[in-house]
């Protein structure tokens, strides 16, 4: 028997060596693009960017607040939020924002930011060493859940504070956090600790069974019931009735791609589905296209419903 696993879309906020679009092209690919999604995907979760080398790029933020109003029905969520780019207070009152406007859809994914050190020089963000990064996380992790549980919050740490601040409306429910990181030294152990779900990115998703292994051991640790975290994945789709195709179209990203027909494609997902893994956060690479998104909603979806 198929083990159960939900999907969720991710959409390029950028063109560049993955996706070839221009920015008149951008928004009626969107809208062919999502409206197709909405027919079987469980959520859809936008990355946080605010560079793309020059290109036109579409701010996270932003796009989640017109999904969540375009599409009232789906689960939206942040896959990841960057901590440096944004002050935690302000991201914990966006979040229960969005989180009643939504009527309680939302999902704060949320880590230690992109490594394009470029992007943050170009808007003036402190780009501090990984260690220090993951610190902040952990801090900031703390004041988002202080505002959303505490009226007055208050909070002083090493990096964050909070005076007596207001958070009104609370969430409620508060949004589940995401934390997306797989490194084994501090960031798995902030997971344990911290996150409702987890996320191993598509860099690392073929590392899955040993980072699960550590994870565990942390869970032990510090007192977590393992199985109470929620283990999703992210990686790049490929997929072409013909699998040659599919696994020729994949060159080069190899190492985050799921890629050739369907059959080969679902065997793959069923592969992290019996490692626990309940929720698959995908790229497909077709963009402005839409082939590759309609044939995995017709041919792989309804095998894991």
């Amino acid at each position: 028997m198929t083990a159960r696993m939900d999907f969720g879309y991710t959409p390029p906020q950028r063109p560049g060596t993955m996706y070839s679009f221009t920015g008149k092209e951008y928004m009626p690919a969107m809208y062919r693009t999502l409206d197709i999604v909405t027919q079987g995907f469980k959520g859809i979760y936008i990355g946080d960017h605010l560079d793309g080398d020059g290109s036109y790029t579409i701010e996270g933020w932003t796009m989640l607040t017109w999904i969540a109003a375009r599409y009232p029905g789906i689960q939206i969520g942040s896959h990841v939020m960057c901590n440096p780019f944004r002050n935690p207070a302000l991201t914990a009152k966006m979040a229960a924002s969005l989180q009643d406007l939504s009527s309680g859809r939302f999902v704060l994914g949320y880590g230690v930011g992109t490594g394009n050190v470029a992007e943050y020089d170009g808007y003036g963000y402190h780009f501090p060493t990984p260690r220090v990064r993951v610190e902040m996380l952990e801090e900031a992790l703390q004041v988002i859940k202080t505002l959303w549980t505490d009226s007055p919050a208050n909070f002083s740490g090493k990096y964050y504070s909070l005076s007596n601040a207001q958070c009104e409306p609370r969430p409620d429910p508060p949004p589940p956090i995401l934390i997306g990181g797989a490194g084994e030294k501090r960031t798995l152990r902030v997971v344990a600790r911290h996150a409702d779900w987890w996320n191993v990115g598509s860099n690392m998703w073929r590392q899955a069974p040993h980072k699960l292994n550590v994870l565990k051991r942390y869970c032990d640790e510090e007192g977590r019931d393992f199985q109470s975290i929620r283990k999703t994945f992210a990686a790049y789709i490929f997929i072409d009735r013909t699998h040659s195709k599919g696994v020729e179209a994949s060159k080069g990203y190899e190492e985050r791609a799921i890629a050739g027909d369907p059959s080969a494609v679902r065997d793959e997902l069923e592969k992290q589905a019996e490692l626990g893994f309940d929720l698959a956060n995908l790229a497909f690479m077709s963009f402005p296209e839409t082939d590759d998104v309609e044939l995995f909603l017709d041919e792989v979806v309804p095998h894991f419903s």
